[in-house]
C-alpha cells in the first residue's frame, strides 16, 4: 500500500514545473509504481494558455477548482470547465487550455507518465518509460 500527501510531494523530483512557465503538477503515482496509470493534481496559471497533443497516452481531467475553456482543436468546439467537469481525451485530441482563473485538477494518464515529461513544441508528452525491475524489487 503507499499513501502520499500532496504537501510531501512539494519541492520534491514529482513536483514537476513546465519549462513553459504555465503549470505545474505534483506526480502522485507514477509509471515506477507499475499499476498501469498516472495521477497528477495539476495547477494551471490564470492569463495562460497550453497547448497539448497526447499522442502516446490517454488522460481523464477532472477539474477541482477554478475555470478554463477547453477547445478541441478535432472539432473546434469549446467548452468552459468548472470544478466538478471531466473531459477524457480518448481519441488524442489536440486541445488547449485558456484559463480563466487558476485551474487545479486531478489528472490520470494511460499509459503511465515517468514524471520527466514536458510538453514538446507540438504540446506532446514523449513516450518514456521506467527500466524493467529486477525480480524481488519494485
Amino acid at each position: 500500500m503507499i499513501v502520499r500527501t500532496f504537501d510531501e510531494l512539494e519541492n520534491t523530483e514529482r513536483h514537476v514545473r513546465a519549462a513553459s512557465g504555465t503549470w505545474e503538477s505534483k506526480r502522485i503515482v507514477l509509471a515506477r509504481e507499475r499499476v498501469g496509470f498516472s495521477l497528477h493534481e495539476t495547477v494551471l496559471y490564470a492569463g495562460t494558455e497550453t497547448s497539448m497533443w497526447y499522442a502516446h497516452h490517454v488522460e481523464a481531467v477532472v477539474c477541482t477548482a477554478g475555470e478554463a475553456e477547453l477547445t478541441d482543436h478535432e472539432t473546434g468546439r469549446t467548452y468552459t470547465i468548472l470544478p466538478g467537469t471531466m473531459y477524457l481525451l480518448d481519441g488524442h485530441e489536440r486541445h488547449t487550455l485558456e484559463v480563466k482563473r487558476d485551474f487545479r485538477c486531478l489528472c490520470v494518464f494511460n499509459p503511465p507518465v515517468t514524471g520527466r515529461e514536458d510538453h514538446d513544441e507540438n504540446g506532446v508528452y514523449p513516450l518514456l518509460t521506467e527500466p524493467e525491475s529486477e525480480p524481488g524489487q519494485a
